[in-house]
């Protein structure tokens, strides 16, 4: 069987049917393959119809098909199915063939395949894809790492496929192992933090400002236009404007019950793990979790008391603006609190991350893209050792810019009885971040007060001492006593 392929991919569900049709719009011949075959037929007849897509009806026929060093993208069910179609693809490939995993995969899978296909003499890929269906029709956001011997093959393909900023390609070679969908897990997290920060603002100028859908749409219009320009922004705009058949707006017909597929949980998680301050993120999970409890909120709703006015009764307008200022502050922590992740998992398995280009993948094709994005690139530009975004020029005056009004939103919220979780998490990071000394000290304290876990004295960092508080409880530290 003649080699015309430039790429296979397996899976056609939405993504890969798009992804498909992007690569053959850019010149690329792809071999397309579905564990259910008469998806391939249809394929072919339908979406693809006119085009130079091939297909296979065998994982056999579709490595036939594929010039060397053959090129597999994988969009399957992550977790075991990615495991099992590699099992089914490695004895009919060859040393140097390459395997690329498209899905929603967690980072310490995509790092232990890669030194699983190494062995086998196989290129591995990890490789995150944002943008939804649109954008992988369009030109999705990429974010490939795992071997570096696959870029060069890869690379024409992906930033010609790719979504295009200012004629640079939002996509670039991430790093080794798990690194690409490392940062595709936090890019989904920080799209968490991104879409309650705006849901609490949403429900700030329905029930504490009491405007209606147009006033609300009309809001998020102007905010589109500044320093919020942004995908999310632009969405719930168009959300909060549409009307269903009845001439009613939807979005409140809609249950307050919000899904998840999990990166935003193993964002959280993996930040607890590396000990990073990731609050926004962690509680915009947690939101979701709450919004879940439906049938109770309903019962709590009714039996635990509150303010009885939620009203805001001074200026509108000036607390419109208090509430943009609380989003774009709130922003800046997310994705403080993102790179700041990214920057310790990098210290850990040793990637050699570029965030400046991280960024500008971000800015086009994915669902957190936004101008903002160009403001990060160029201070990871100006010092690529920025520990926070915090303490960059640009984004210490922003800060401080719209603190009055950040301070304003959170504790009207409160006093109103409006949950806010993420912006008030947001505003708590940054100031537990800009304080020189917090009470960390009598917790230590504590600690070794009834655990005898030691503490370190102001004068003497790194010694670990331990008191005998009560004069009853022994000289013996946590590190030598056994409970």
């Amino acid at each position: 069987m003649t080699a015309v392929a430039d790429i296979g991919m397996i899976g056609l569900a939405v993504m890969g049917q798009n992804l498909i049709l992007n690569m053959n719009d850019h010149g690329f011949v792809v071999c397309a393959y579905n564990r259910t075959v008469e998806k391939v037929d249809a394929f072919l007849q339908n979406e693809a119809r006119g085009t130079k897509v091939v297909g296979a009806k065998s994982l056999k026929e579709l490595v036939e098909k594929l010039k060397s060093p053959r090129k597999i993208m994988m969009l399957v069910k992550a977790g075991q199915g990615v495991d099992d179609m590699i099992q089914q693809l490695v004895p009919l490939l060859d040393r140097g063939d390459i395997l690329i995993d498209g899905g929603n995969s967690e980072y310490k899978d995509s790092e232990r395949r890669m030194k699983e296909c190494a062995a086998r003499g196989l290129l591995f890929v990890g490789s995150g894809v944002s943008g939804g269906e649109e954008g992988a029709r369009r030109g999705p956001s990429l974010m490939p790492g795992g071997e570096p011997k696959a870029w060069p093959h890869l690379a024409p393909i992906f930033q010609s496929i790719s979504a295009k900023v200012e004629g640079e390609s939002c996509c670039d070679w991430v790093g080794d192992g798990g690194s690409g969908h490392f940062v595709k897990m936090v890019h989904n997290g920080i799209e968490y933090g991104d879409m309650q920060l705006i849901c609490e603002a949403y429900h700030l100028m329905k029930d504490l400002l009491g405007l209606d859908h147009g006033e609300m749409s009309n809001v998020f219009e102007e905010w589109n236009k500044g320093e919020l320009d942004s995908f999310l922004i632009e969405i719930t705009r168009d959300i909060l404007r549409f009307k269903d058949s009845d001439d009613q707006y939807l979005v409140e017909k809609i249950r307050d019950s919000a899904g998840q597929k999990g990166t935003g949980k193993w964002t959280a998680i993996t930040a607890l793990d590396h000990g990073v301050p990731v609050t926004l993120i962690g509680e915009s999970v947690f939101a979701r979790c709450l919004s879940c409890l439906v049938d109770e909120r309903q019962v709590a709703s009714k039996k635990l008391g509150g303010p009885t006015n939620k009203k805001y009764t001074g200026d509108k307008k000036a607390f419109l603006e208090a509430i943009k200022h609380a989003l774009y502050a709130s922003k800046i922590v997310s994705y403080t609190q993102g790179f700041m992740l990214m920057r310790e998992a990098a210290k850990e398995y040793k990637w050699a991350l570029n965030y400046g280009s991280i960024a500008l993948m971000w800015r086009g094709g994915c669902i957190i893209r936004s101008a903002f994005l160009g403001n990060i690139k160029r201070a990871f530009d100006e010092n690529p050792e920025l520990s926070s975004l915090l303490l960059d020029d640009f984004f210490r005056k922003e800060t401080a810019r719209c603190q009055d009004g950040w301070r304003k939103v959170v504790s009207e919220a409160a006093l109103a009885g409006v949950p806010v979780p993420a912006l008030s998490a947001a505003l708590a990071f940054y100031d537990g971040y800009r304080s020189p000394r917090l009470p960390a000290n009598l917790l230590q304290a504590q600690r070794d007060y009834f655990g005898a876990h030691t503490y370190e004295l102001l004068g003497s960092p790194g010694l670990f001492i331990h008191t005998n508080w009560t004069g009853h409880g022994g000289n013996v530290s946590a590190s030598t006593y056994q409970v």
